[in-house]
């Protein structure tokens, strides 16, 4: 009976365990053939955003809301359709009113959507920097280069470039700081072709070049 009286006793003094709220993350805009995958979370602080087909110059964003606060969470991802660009780049961008507004630039970027702003240090969220999480973007024969401008209070964007050309998977980190509702904006580049000319530029390069020889050689000739 003593047993069972301390055992009671613990069951009352000892703290309920806090419990975050679910996580939900759904793709709230995409243009230019952005597609998103279906969202699933493996554990508590890992999220798997699925695929995502990407093509070139298209962009996405994903709304989030309900991660834990003070907790550092690791995403991946499959980003597939990479045919004529090679460098994805993530942007935070936090709600209008937070609260963490003062820093906040004068102007926004045009591609900055209504209701959002760039993230600055005093946001509550950010791509976990100082946390040692992964950074990554592996493919086939290969990983990307990533670089990071986060530490500034004009923004914050993680950039993972050489790509490929087919698919990658991407790993970053999130924390958040008790912010909620932020969106995490996903953007391809275009490749502008000046390393594989057109047939067209070939044949002008090719005439180009045999009408330099023909007049070499009838400057050789006068002589």
């Amino acid at each position: 009976m003593k047993r069972l009286w301390l055992i009671l006793a613990f069951g009352v003094l000892l703290p309920a365990t806090a419990r975050a709220e679910p996580i939900a993350i759904s793709v709230q805009s995409s243009s230019g053939g952005f597609s998103g995958g279906t969202v699933a979370t493996a554990s508590p602080l890992t999220i798997d955003l699925g695929t995502a087909d990407i093509s070139a110059s298209s962009v996405g964003s994903y709304l989030i809301n309900g991660l834990e606060a003070g907790a550092n969470y690791t995403v991946s991802m499959i980003v597939s359709g990479i045919t004529g660009w090679d460098t994805l780049r993530m942007e935070l961008l936090d709600p209008i009113g937070d609260g963490n507004d003062a820093l906040d630039p004068t102007a926004e970027p045009a591609y900055v959507p209504s209701g959002y702003s760039t993230s600055n240090n005093e946001d509550g969220l950010s791509f976990a920097q100082d946390s040692a999480l992964a950074r990554s973007a592996v493919f086939a024969g290969g990983s990307a280069m990533v670089t990071a401008d986060e530490k500034t209070n004009g923004r914050d964007v993680l950039t993972f470039a050489g790509l490929g050309s087919d698919m990658a998977r991407v790993t970053f980190g999130l924390r958040n700081y008790g912010n909620n509702g932020f969106l995490l904006r996903l953007s391809s580049n275009e490749l502008n072709g000046d390393h594989a000319p057109e047939p067209a530029s070939m044949f002008l390069l090719g005439t180009g070049l045999a009408g330099l020889a023909a007049y070499r050689r009838r400057r050789s000739l006068t002589r």
